[in-house]
């Protein structure tokens, strides 16, 4: 299968960056073809400018500034996306790409004023995360990562789509033991992709 993975996290030696390696060595083990797009390694600007806002309901022109990402999440038949939660949201590089990448013409089609859902190329999708606080606390602030990913996401990908959604919640409390689970439960997803 090919994948696209979106990686979103500036420090190479972070827990989340040891889970982006993880995820990259299970799926290429298991002989997927897969796509790194590590948005800080690639110095991605996630700020969408004037003149694509402008240009934003221009298809097809409207890839042209983002078009090498957009060939590749076409390319993709699954995505994976690893990146902490700050602030009870994505870290703003990766909101930059929806913003910049998930585009009229890319990931829904504009009918009649209504978005109709175009990305079915990608039949499932991963997401493997961090939050600082607990899972009680996330859930108070109505966890929009988690929103974010099993409804819009959801809706974009193919109908039907399994969106698995991962999460080690209070790494502010973490502990080896703690990590060392989580990486075993995403390696083990990761295996089964």
């Amino acid at each position: 299968m090919k994948i696209l993975v979106l990686h979103a996290h500036p420090v190479e030696t972070s827990f989340n960056a040891a889970l982006h390696r993880l995820i990259l060595e299970r799926l290429a083990a298991r002989g997927h073809a897969v796509d790194d797009c590590d948005l800080y390694a690639e110095d991605f600007d996630p700020r969408l400018s004037r003149a694509e806002r402008l240009g934003y309901h221009e298809t097809p022109q409207n890839i042209e500034p983002v078009r090498q990402y957009v060939d590749r999440l076409r390319w993709a038949e699954a995505l994976v996306l690893c990146f902490p939660v700050w602030n009870y949201g994505y870290p703003a590089i990766l909101k930059g790409f929806f913003d910049r990448v998930f585009l009229p013409g890319v990931s829904f089609n504009l009918i009649e004023g209504k978005a109709t859902p175009s990305l079915h190329n990608i039949g499932k999708a991963a997401v493997v995360t961090s939050y600082g606080g607990s899972r009680w606390r996330a859930m108070l602030m109505g966890d929009p990562p988690r929103k974010l990913a099993k409804r819009l996401l959801r809706s974009t990908i193919k109908p039907l789509a399994p969106v698995t959604y991962l999460a080690h919640y209070s790494m502010n409390l973490s502990t080896d033991a703690s990590r060392d689970a989580f990486m075993r439960k995403v390696g083990a997803t990761m295996d089964r992709f």
